[in-house]
């Protein structure tokens, strides 16, 4: 193949096998994977394993390195030090010593099987001992468990995985040297590496940040973007030029960064490269897997997937037990580390190429890992039921943490349950206790709920996409449902959640934009406030004032623009402290439900004519609670909940045409 048909035979391979993953829901690192093996030299054979698509994979590595280094930055490590550095350190210590012991007595019991020298023992324990982050906290996003009690410790694991992967990229060049110059070279490789992160981060933060000033100050886009690639290039060259490896530059780079302003802009900036390239390494480490042997010695490929994931398993739940969780916290946290990670595929490609793995063990090890990864998802899914059913004490302590939210909630009647007590949720908490509206809030964080809780805020530690929390938090009674964390997958949880138990509690969501607009509202959202629409309504208010605009006229555009976007911000419902001739005269809202007896079932909404009366629906919910749009002009229902907008004598005769026919 030529330059051109080889680069678009990968592009069309990485798309499909993204498409694929997105279709399954599974990671697009799984994707890459499939394609490469599909596309390599032992099955279709459409591509070959060639030395310059290897070499541009191992850029795919410097730029996964350079984005973990931007996420490490020293407040970050010390607000999660006893996670990173106590159980973190403890699984990769423990892991790399008894994967080395076993790997050699393993090769003792059986040396026909499985020979191996104490080198190549450690380079696979260092690659044992690491966990797919980018499965783990896609997964643990979407399932709104970052800020659980398991979910903090599986952070700081990873974090310090990562982190060990340092000294790893060090160690496993070395170790591939002749015995006789096995040591000098292990102690010089630790040197060279020390003295080199010691002169790069002692000076190269304030140098780093003086030349990224200069930069930033040309204003060109172009000339930043070029200026991160060197940097990330350039700092990788040197390390791979002092005999240590190009992804410890590429670290190093981050980490300097990670430190200056300029951080956030970074990582945009480098984005595109790192997805692209890193998608190109898998798709390469998956051209590597011959999948004759694998069917072949079946028997060792099922050991090697079930003995490590077994080993993890019980490790990080015994060291997190150790450290003080509970039992159903360490076993989620197990769960959730007990696969290979795409580390590990370095570190085993880097061992490949000093020839520290046995060629007839290299497929094998392989499939077994990349077979642990796919089966992470449904491990992961299905984990809360494997805990369940093991652990005793989970039972008692969900029912306790349930017993705890229905005992804040129970007195409790009309009131407003908030999910989520970030800014927005107190923000909103506030302004309910000012209206002496009563609410309770449920949050994941611990730190945030203890500190709300001890100020007197009605908040407690829950799981608002469970609907057993909802129930607890008494969502039969309430008069709203608020979800003001922006989460989608979670939002569309809650509003399953909501919709099949209290289908007639309106549920407002917050999003970022408005890209999944009908999607929420598909799934039962009365109103979706995007943070876009809302922060441009403002920006346009203050301009157009600083500009001369009277503020009444101001005021009045900005109302237009919401009473377009918003359907139940379109007049408002009257009160009995609405009592003079003008806001009698004024358009409000008023709702109305349909009895079984109603004159209007089974009609359609045109055919009543309410328009002509001066009278707009503004929305119809069905006795379900799905929402469905007055535009279609749908027939009526039986339960059926319409909301009018209009002048008071108009909204009257509509509500009889509705109820009487």
């Amino acid at each position: 193949m030529t330059s051109l048909e080889l680069t678009l035979l990968y592009l069309l391979a990485a798309v499909l096998g993204v498409v694929l993953c997105r279709f399954l829901r599974l990671p697009a690192m799984l994707g890459y994977l499939f394609v490469g093996v599909l596309i390599g030299p032992n099955a279709l054979a459409l591509a070959q394993d060639s030395a310059d698509v290897r070499h541009l994979g191992e850029f795919g590595v410097v730029f996964l390195m350079f984005v973990i280094g931007l996420e490490f930055n020293l407040s970050k490590l010390r607000a999660m030090r006893a996670h990173v550095f106590g159980l973190g350190l403890s699984q990769v210590v423990v892991t790399v010593v008894l994967g080395m012991l076993g790997s050699l007595a393993l090769g003792w019991l059986a040396p026909t099987l499985w020979r191996m020298s104490w080198q190549s023992a450690l380079a696979l324990s260092g690659a044992l001992a690491m966990s797919s982050t980018a499965i783990v906290v896609k997964m643990m996003s979407d399932r709104l468990e970052l800020e659980s009690e398991h979910g903090k410790r599986v952070i700081g694991v990873l974090l310090f995985q990562d982190l060990a992967v340092v000294p790893l990229l060090v160690l496993i060049p070395a170790l591939g040297s002749p015995p006789e110059e096995l040591l000098r070279e292990i102690g010089l490789a630790l040197l060279k590496g020390a003295v080199l992160i010691t002169l790069l981060l002692v000076g190269g933060q304030r140098l780093m940040r003086w030349w990224l000033t200069l930069v930033a100050r040309r204003k060109s886009e172009e000339l930043f973007v070029l200026n991160m690639l060197l940097i990330t290039l350039g700092l990788a060259w040197l390390t791979e030029l002092a005999g240590l490896s190009l992804a410890l530059g590429a670290f190093i780079a981050g980490m300097l960064i990670s430190e200056t302003e300029f951080k956030h802009q970074v990582e945009s900036d480098i984005r595109p490269f790192h997805d692209v390239l890193l998608g190109l390494f898998f798709i390469t480490v998956g051209m590597l897997l011959d999948w004759r042997p694998v069917f072949q010695y079946w028997p060792l490929v099922l050991v090697l997937v079930t003995l490590p994931v077994a080993f993890k398993l019980l490790l990080v739940t015994a060291l997190a037990k150790g450290f003080g969780a509970s039992t159903g916290v360490s076993l989620r946290t197990g769960l959730y580390l007990a696969q290979a990670g795409e580390f590990g595929f370095v570190l085993l490609t880097m061992a490949q190429n000093e020839r520290l793995v046995p060629p007839a063990l290299m497929n094998p090890i392989l499939a077994s890992m990349v077979i642990s990864m796919l089966a992470t998802p449904f491990i992961i899914q299905w984990s809360n039921r494997i805990v369940m059913k093991l652990v005793s004490s989970e039972w008692l302590l969900q029912s306790l943490q349930m017993t705890t939210i229905a005992r804040r909630s129970i007195n409790a009647n009309k009131h407003v349950i908030i999910c989520g007590y970030g800014r927005c949720g107190q923000n909103l908490a506030r302004m309910l206790e000012q209206e002496n509206i009563p609410y309770i809030a449920l949050d994941l964080d611990p730190d945030r709920v203890r500190q709300a809780t001890a100020a007197g805020d009605s908040v407690v530690f829950g799981d608002a996409s469970r609907l057993q929390a909802l129930i607890a938090a008494g969502l039969g009674r309430a008069s709203a449902l608020v979800i003001t964390y922006l989460d989608v997958p979670g939002a569309l949880k809650v509003l399953s959640s909501a919709r099949g138990h209290a289908p007639n509690v309106p549920v407002i969501v917050r999003t970022q934009d408005d890209f999944d607009l009908e999607r929420l509202q598909q799934a039962g959202a009365t109103e979706v406030v995007p943070e876009t629409l809302e922060s441009s309504l403002m920006l346009a208010s203050h301009a157009l004032a600083l500009v001369g605009v009277p503020m009444r006229r101001v005021l009045r555009l900005v109302q237009e623009q919401r009473d377009a976007r918003y359907n139940l911000l379109r007049g408002y419902f009257h009160g009995s402290d609405d009592d003079t001739v003008h806001e009698r005269e004024q358009e409000r809202l008023a709702t109305v439900t349909l009895p079984s007896e109603a004159g209007a079932l089974g009609r359609v909404l045109s055919h009543l004519k309410l328009a002509a009366e001066g009278v707009r629906v503004v929305s119809l919910r069905r006795s379900n609670g799905r929402v469905v749009d007055p535009a279609t002009d749908p027939s009526l229902e039986d339960g059926d909940t319409l909301v009018l907008s209009g002048r008071p004598e108009p909204l009257a005769m509509a509500e009889e045409i509705l109820l009487k026919g």
